[in-house]
């Protein structure tokens, strides 16, 4: 993942380098580039917050199992809120 992001930095980057300045298509080309870094990014950070959250509330019901209830119900709206973060990405996304 590091040397694709370093191999676009150096792509990207080749014609400001030479005093070209960008065209219209490669300035669209690289913002259509940006924003599926950008989906991408919060896809990955939301998967990882889900799981911890999902592995931590099944840790916490295998160790009391009565306590069931007051786990599943904040987890869930916690779960929710996550990829509510991932949903506003992608639609700003395409907004802008």
């Amino acid at each position: 993942m590091k040397k694709l992001l370093v191999l676009t930095a150096i792509l990207s980057s080749a014609p400001l380098m030479a005093g070209e300045g960008w065209s219209d298509a490669q300035a669209s080309s690289m913002k259509a580039i940006a924003y599926f870094f950008a989906v991408a990014i919060a896809a990955y950070g939301g998967t990882q917050a889900q799981s911890a959250a999902a592995s931590r509330a099944l840790e916490g019901i295998a160790r009391n199992p009565a306590a069931a209830d007051k786990i599943m119900t904040p987890m869930i709206l916690g779960l929710a809120l996550m990829e509510s973060l991932v949903i506003f990405t992608l639609i700003t996304t395409f907004l802008v």
